[in-house]
């Protein structure tokens, strides 16, 4: 077993005066315990100012539009919500679905976009759109409908505004203010034809929000049209406190029928749409589409089993189709957005997966690669930008450590080395400026909040946009003195592999007492826990009450290389609970931990993974709380299910050794379910199938449902009650 010493900054803890007691409460109120949260962090597209929402103090879930002026290095309100809309904001039900595919909560301005030219802010707000002119700093409203206008957006030269409704796309005209709409089948087939919409799937798990894009000279949109008719009805119940809403939800189960999708090229002039030729199979995905040219648009096709992905590029003015590169994998292949067209010629960079890790290429328009631009057993996590004149590109990924992100920089000819730019050990999260003359920093480690800087090319720190630095004031720093900085470390895996792991020691730690022992886990790919960054401070919360609270990386999970994610390959549940198991036998050899007194907890996948460890390793685990889990994978949605599983008509016994079910009668310890009653996602109905039969068995848990609450159980009151539960009955049973 090794232990690694990662730098945390905990600079002047010792002058911290006594602390308070953090609570569950505290935890989950206003302001945040982690203090000023800029997101959607942008610079304009001239470079003169960076743009974030910010929550406000006395209500951190209450977003308003802000800028950073790189001129006079003043930070300033650009828009008030409550100035265009106070009161509640009654979503339409796309919205609602939307957001929470995005993960994102809260009220106010929740997205933007600027225009190309820099001159002008986009902002959907409570149903409507809404412009604003940097000129004049005066935002103008531009629809005012009982429909719900969405995925809001300035055309590439300013001229237009865009935006769906109802299920159609519509343009207005900024100078003339004329409103014009471009589809008009859209709601067509009982409601089941979408134009420029992202279907289920796309929105909830290939990361695409969107169902149109712009052509660069503003003459063609591109875009998807969906038929849902395919896809299974089913009736799902969201319960809430008063009611029970009968949802009638065309949901893609495993197996089961996906939406027929087309991808067509709009010509604004004329109106009209040439629909492209997708090829003879129909059971197909489009994950993405991207303009590399006025008159070439490429797009991503994948094959349902997506072992399969080919970039394809099409001439918008003949219609003829080419594949450019095909990518294969025995398992699947992940997809990326790390795909970008060189102005200056006929090239391209491209990640791929295919020597194991994610790297980058740089391709001509034929396809033939023209060179490797990163590679070792090592990750890039993501292709940031490009400067062409200087011939370098910039990266984050692990190449020192794959529990830290950092930028780095190589050359464009792929002979150069890689040199790193960030400086600061723990996690960074970048925004570069359209021209790659600088970029935002988003930096946290264990012990630090996110902070937010200004940098130029070289790494060096321009200027703080928020530094949110804990000092007095700081609604962490009554806190500090007590704050608890994690222990990392790895353990070797029987079967040979690495592991690396997070341990929270308790307060007021004594070697010569033993202690119970909280394993947080999420397990599932694309996931990473055990990272050198700020951490959710339940866990912090529990180390303070005594717990040693402990967190493995199981294979499955990400930025480890595809030689760790691949075998769960229509087995899950079960090499990741050999993972899980190897690292609680890691805790049983601490002298400090009670054997007896280890307990699980995980939400979603994690839940699901909460219950494998205690149905088919129930030694281990004295109590478990398992949050809103996948209970069986046929259950769940077809991108996510057969990437990983395969199709379930095709390899049943994959499913049914993946599901619960078949080692539900092995429960052994204490058992505490939670699930919210209206969750679209990981539906409820996974719960209760799952209760049906452990009463059935004649075995005994605890169950707690949320009225109203989908997948993510929003809201203040609703966490701190869900937590507080948590740490009663990890209390009761350790």
């Amino acid at each position: 077993m090794k232990r690694l010493v990662l730098p945390l900054i905990l600079a002047g803890i010792s002058g911290y005066s006594s602390a308070e007691e953090l609570t569950i409460d505290r935890i989950f109120s206003d302001p945040a315990l982690s203090g000023a949260s800029p997101r959607a962090l942008q610079y304009s597209p001239d470079g003169s100012r960076v743009t974030f929402l910010q929550g406000r103090k006395e209500d951190y879930n209450r977003y308003d539009l802000w800028e950073y002026s790189l001129k006079d290095g003043e930070t300033r309100m650009l828009v008030n919500s409550d100035k265009l809309h106070k009161g509640e904001e009654n979503l339409s039900d796309e919205e609602k679905a939307r957001r929470e595919r995005q993960r994102i909560f809260g009220s106010g301005i929740m997205e933007y976009s600027w225009s190309k030219d820099g001159k002008s802010l986009l902002f959907p707000l409570a149903g409507d759109v809404f412009y604003y002119d940097v000129a004049n700093a005066k935002p103008k409203r531009l629809t005012e409908t009982e429909a719900f206008e969405t995925d809001v957006r300035v055309s590439p030269k300013g001229q237009f505004v865009s935006f769906i409704r109802d299920q159609n796309i519509f343009v207005v005209d900024l100078k003339t203010g004329k409103e014009r709409q471009l589809t008009s089948d859209g709601g067509s087939k009982n409601g089941a034809i979408k134009n420029g919409m992202a279907e289920f799937v796309a929105q909830e798990e290939m990361g695409r929000m969107t169902g149109y894009w712009w052509s660069p000279d503003e003459q063609q949109i591109a875009y998807l049209q969906v038929d849902e008719s395919p896809v299974d009805e089913v009736t799902r119940s969201e319960i809430y406190a008063d009611r029970i809403d009968m949802i009638q939800q065309r949901y893609p189960a495993a197996g089961r029928p996906n939406v027929k999708i087309k991808l067509g090229v709009l010509d604004l002039a004329s109106g009209k749409t040439r629909w492209l030729d997708l090829g003879k199979n129909e059971d197909i995905y489009i994950p993405r589409v991207k303009w590399a040219r006025n008159d070439l648009l490429s797009y991503q096709w994948q094959d349902r089993s997506q072992q399969k992905l080919e970039l394809r590029f099409v001439n918008t003015v003949n219609g003829k189709t080419r594949t450019a590169l095909t990518e294969r994998s025995d398992t699947w292949v992940n997809l990326h957005k790390d795909l970008r067209f060189l102005k200056d010629s006929d090239r391209f960079i491209w990640a791929s997966e295919k020597d194991g890790f994610k790297h980058l290429y740089l391709y001509d328009l034929s396809g033939k690669q023209l060179a490797q631009l990163t590679d070792g057993d090592w990750a890039i996590d993501k292709l940031e930008a490009v400067d062409e004149k200087a011939g370098k590109v910039y990266f984050s990924g692990r190449k020192d450590t794959p529990l830290e992100r950092h930028l780095y920089v190589t050359g464009l000819d792929g002979k150069s080395g890689i040199d790193k730019i960030s400086s600061r050990a723990g996690m960074h999260s970048i925004a570069f400026a359209g021209d790659a003359s600088g970029y935002i920093d988003t930096y946290s480690n264990p012990t630090t909040p996110a902070q937010v800087s200004l940098h130029g090319i070289d790494g060096k720190r321009v200027t703080w946009l928020e530094e949110n630095k804990v000092e007095k004031g700081h609604p962490l720093y009554p806190y500090m003195s007590d704050w608890i900085a994690p222990e990392f470390g790895t353990i070797k895996a029987p079967e040979g592999h690495t592991l690396y792991y997070r341990m929270y020691k308790p307060a007021d730690f004594d070697p010569k007492k033993t202690y119970p022992v909280m394993v947080f886990l999420y397990g599932g790919p694309h996931a990473q826990l055990v990272t050198n960054g700020w951490d959710r401070p339940f866990n912090q919360y529990m180390a303070q009450q005594g717990y040693v609270v402990f967190t493995v990386d199981n294979r499955g999970s990400a930025n480890r290389g595809k030689k760790f994610e691949d075998p769960i390959f229509k087995k899950m549940g079960s090499v990741e609970v050999d993972d899980q198991v190897t690292g609680v036998k890691f805790l049983r050899t601490l002298p400090f931990v009670d054997p007896e007194r280890i307990g699980v907890y995980g939400h979603s996948y994690g839940g699901y993974m909460a219950l494998m460890t205690m149905f088919k390793a129930g030694d281990y685990f004295k109590a478990g709380i398992s949050g809103a889990p996948v209970t069986a994978w046929g259950l769940y949605d077809t991108h996510y299910t057969e990437r990983y599983m395969g199709n379930p008509n095709q390899v049943p016994e994959a499913y049914e050794a993946s599901s619960v079910f078949p080692y539900a009668k092995d429960l052994k310890g204490s058992l505490l379910i939670y699930h919210g009653m209206a969750d679209d996602n990981v539906l409820f109905t996974n719960t209760t199938r799952l209760i049906k039969q452990l009463q059935d068995d004649g075995q005994q848990f605890e169950l707690m449902t949320y009225p109203g609450k989908k997948h993510s159980l929003r809201g203040k009151e609703t966490r701190k009650h869900w937590h507080q539960m948590m740490k009663n009955f990890f209390d009761r049973n350790l």
